[in-house]
C-alpha cells in the first residue's frame, strides 16, 4: 500500500493515485485540508516566496542555513526544521531556491537531505537556477524512491517573488505540474509546461542570456543617446513602448539612471548562469557570440570590479565605463511626457 499526502484521514493508508487524483478538489481555504509544504533557501527569493504560501493559508515547515530569516517566518506561522530531511518529514511537499548546482545537490541528496525522508508520493520542485544536467541526475536518484521530482526555475527578481507574479518553467511530469498548479499559481502568473526533467533549466538558460544581452544592448542604446546630447530618461520614455520593448527598460534602466544598484538578483548569480549557457553551447558545438561576450562582460563586473554583490543591472556600468560616460538622469519621472 502506497501512503499519499491528502490530509483527511492523516496516518491511515490510502493510494497516491486516488488522493493525486482529488489534489485539486482538496485546495481549499481551510489549512488542515490543504498539503503541508516545506520550503528549503530563504534568500531574496525563497522568504518572500515562502511569506506569501503562508498568506495563503498553507502549514510551511522552513529551512536556511542561516537563522535569521527563519525567526522572521516563524513569527508569521511557520515551522522551522533542524536540517532539509526533517522538513521532507514533515512535508507533503517540498521545494528548494538556493544559489548553486552543488547546494541542491547537498540539500536534496547529502546528509541529512531530503532524500532520508524520502518515500512515494512525496513531491520535490527545485526551484532553484542550476545545471540540467544535476536535475536530471538528483530526479533519477529519488524516483528510485518513489518521489516526483520538478524542475521550476523563476523569473521575475525579488519584485516577482514579493507579488507573486513570477514566470515559472517547469521540467519534469506534466501530471504532476497540474496537481501542484495551486501551489504554482500562489508564486506566479505564468506557468508553462517546458518539457521532461531538465528542461525547466536549459529555458531559464535561455532567459538569462536574453536578459543579459538585453543589459548590455539598453546600456549601449542610453550611451548612444546620451553622447548626442539626449538625457537617457528621454530615450527610454520614447522607445519603451515600440519595438525595442523589453523588461530592462520596463524594470531596470530606471534604476541604473538613479544610479540604484540594490540586487533584485545579484550579478555573481547571473554570472553563474550564463556559465551554465556556455556549457550548454560547448556540449551542443553551438557558435553563440553574444552569449560569449555577456559572460565575459559578467565575469569583469564580478572579478575585476568586485560587484557580484550589486544587481545584475550593474553590468551596464561596464558599457558607461569602456565610454567615459555615466547613463544618470536629473529628470523627475513624473516631469516627462
Amino acid at each position: 500500500m502506497i501512503f499519499s499526502f491528502c490530509p483527511f484521514q492523516r496516518g491511515k493508508p490510502r493510494t497516491t493515485f486516488l488522493y493525486w487524483a482529488a489534489f485539486p478538489v482538496c485546495m481549499s481555504r481551510k489549512r488542515e485540508e490543504l498539503p503541508r509544504i516545506g520550503f528549503i533557501g530563504l534568500g531574496l527569493m525563497g522568504k518572500p516566496m515562502s511569506k506569501n504560501l503562508i498568506k495563503s493559508g498553507y502549514q510551511v515547515t522552513v529551512y536556511n542555513r542561516s537563522s535569521a530569516a527563519m525567526d522572521e517566518l516563524e513569527l508569521l506561522g511557520a515551522h522551522r526544521a533542524k536540517n532539509p530531511g526533517e522538513v521532507g518529514k514533515q512535508s507533503d511537499v517540498v521545494i528548494s531556491i538556493v544559489p548553486d548546482s552543488s547546494d541542491v545537490r547537498e540539500v536534496m541528496l547529502g546528509s541529512n537531505g531530503v532524500i532520508e525522508s524520502a518515500r512515494p508520493g512525496l513531491v520535490v520542485i527545485d526551484m532553484s537556477t542550476i545545471s540540467a544536467d544535476v536535475e536530471k541526475d538528483i530526479s533519477t536518484t529519488l524516483k528510485k524512491f518513489g518521489v516526483d521530482y520538478l524542475d521550476a526555475p523563476v523569473s521575475g527578481g525579488t519584485e516577482g517573488a514579493t507579488n507573486g507574479t513570477l514566470a515559472i518553467m517547469v521540467g519534469g511530469k506534466k501530471e504532476i505540474l497540474d496537481k501542484c498548479k495551486p501551489i504554482f499559481e500562489v508564486l506566479g502568473k505564468k506557468i508553462t509546461y517546458v518539457g521532461p526533467s531538465g528542461s525547466g533549466q536549459t529555458v531559464k538558460a535561455c532567459s538569462q542570456l536574453i536578459a543579459a544581452l538585453s543589459f548590455l544592448g539598453v546600456a549601449e542604446a542610453l550611451v548612444l543617446g546620451e553622447s548626442a546630447g539626449i538625457d537617457p530618461a528621454i530615450v527610454r520614455e520614447a522607445i519603451k513602448d515600440g519595438a525595442a520593448r523589453c523588461w530592462v527598460l520596463d524594470a531596470r534602466a530606471d534604476k541604473v539612471m538613479r544610479r540604484q544598484f540594490i540586487p533584485g538578483f545579484k550579478a555573481r548569480h547571473h554570472l553563474k548562469d550564463l556559465g551554465f549557457v556556455k556549457e550548454m553551447a560547448k556540449s551542443k558545438e553551438l557558435k553563440l557570440n553574444g552569449a560569449e561576450w555577456a559572460y565575459e562582460m559578467f565575469s569583469r563586473l564580478v572579478y575585476e570590479k568586485d560587484r557580484g554583490d550589486w544587481d545584475n543591472s550593474a553590468v551596464m556600468t561596464l558599457v558607461e565605463e569602456m565610454n567615459s560616460m555615466v547613463i544618470k538622469t536629473n529628470i523627475d519621472e513624473a516631469m516627462l511626457p
